[in-house]
């Protein structure tokens, strides 16, 4: 590699995680899915029942499944746009380099976490600033 450029992963392991984000992809798409029809299903459960205190408690435990499935299913978007951004990387070329030491994170950091900006070097600098 030339000294005036940039470090980079080589095309065949970029290909290589490409294929893992996209997996990745489709599996936290699916799991958005499930999530979504889960919140949309708890407004059908016991609307027959007449008993108050059973609606009472009813509701009080749908209220609290809504904010659960609401806050899941946000941080289920953000994962998704996150591993996104990191196929956009990937045509780019930038993909797996820290964004702050600019050397390239580890393939075992970018195996656990596709979308990683950050190496863990990088990510201890930020802790110990804070």
């Amino acid at each position: 590699m030339k000294t005036n450029e940039m470090n980079r992963y080589p095309d065949k392991d970029l290909e290589k995680f490409r294929v893992l984000i996209e997996e990745k992809i489709a599996k936290a798409q699916h799991d958005l899915e499930l999530i979504r029809s889960a919140y949309m299903n708890d407004g059908n459960n016991g609307t027959d029942d007449t008993s108050p205190t059973f609606k009472a408690f009813e509701e009080g435990s749908e209220t609290m499944s809504k904010e659960a499935n609401t806050q899941l299913a946000i941080r289920q978007e953000k994962f998704i746009r996150d591993l996104k951004n990191a196929l956009i990387r990937i045509e780019n070329k930038t993909y797996g380099v820290c964004r702050v030491t600019g050397k390239l994170i580890s393939p075992e950091r970018l195996k656990l976490v596709p979308h990683a900006t950050l190496s863990i070097e990088a990510k201890n600098m930020q802790k110990s600033h804070r």
